[in-house]
């Protein structure tokens, strides 16, 4: 029973560091490579922890081969368009100027009831309204209206909040964020005024707290609730 405790922690650890090392990118938006290459990790795993009479080097090897590979094709489809085209794919126009492309909708596989759900996932549900829609190489659909039909801004109307900055994590269940609140150019002699002026003692009471740009102050206690 410990050896297979054993052989779980150090798979686990490394299929960890590797996953953590391919980057966020791969992690959030993976392509066809690199779905391809989690797959067949997970595979090699799975039976790496099944069958103990298999040594650990057996499936720790082809996992540090995977991702080499994996970044050795990175690598190239950076320097390469054509390449990074070939691997990736490329965008595909599903909507043009109010227009439905049914040959890219062909070519993609996508029907038109997927069409709709997506647009209805982004608040929108009149094509002519639409000027372009992208198939992005991830599989996300990105849906740009007419310009008449896009939300307003401030600037247009000659509004111009001021800029509140990066709101951070100053308490958090508890616990103080320092390197937060250092960067937000606070001490804790400041927290501790802002604590008192919601009669609270410590941190401890807070669930919580945030600061932003404008020195703006959120606080949840922990003892509040809905």
């Amino acid at each position: 029973m410990a050896i297979v405790i054993i052989r779980t922690l150090i798979i686990y650890t490394s299929i960890f560091a590797v996953m953590r090392l391919l980057g966020k990118r791969q992690l959030g938006e993976m392509q066809v490579p690199e779905f391809v290459i989690a797959a067949l990790i997970a595979d090699l795993a799975a039976n790496t922890l099944q069958d103990t009479g298999v040594p650990l080097l057996n499936g720790l090897v082809p996992v540090i081969t995977l991702f080499c590979l994996e970044v050795f094709v990175s690598a190239l489809g950076m320097k390469s368009v054509r390449l990074r085209s070939l691997l990736f794919g490329r965008p595909s126009l599903l909507i043009y100027r109010g227009k439905i492309d049914r040959r890219e909708m062909k070519k993609n596989r996508f029907t038109l009831d997927e069409l709709m759900e997506q647009l209805r996932v982004q608040g929108l549900n009149d094509v002519s309204k639409i000027e372009f829609a992208v198939l992005e190489t991830g599989g996300d659909l990105t849906v740009i209206p007419f310009p008449e039909h896009q939300s307003v801004s401030a600037a247009q109307l000659g509004i111009y909040p001021p800029d509140k900055g990066y709101s951070y994590i100053i308490i958090n269940d508890g616990r103080i964020m320092g390197e937060n609140l250092r960067r937000a150019g606070y001490d804790t002699g400041w927290l501790q005024k802002k604590l008192k002026e919601q009669k609270l003692h410590s941190a401890e009471e807070v669930y919580f707290m945030t600061v932003n740009g404008l020195g703006e102050v959120y606080i949840s206690p922990r003892g509040e609730s809905l």
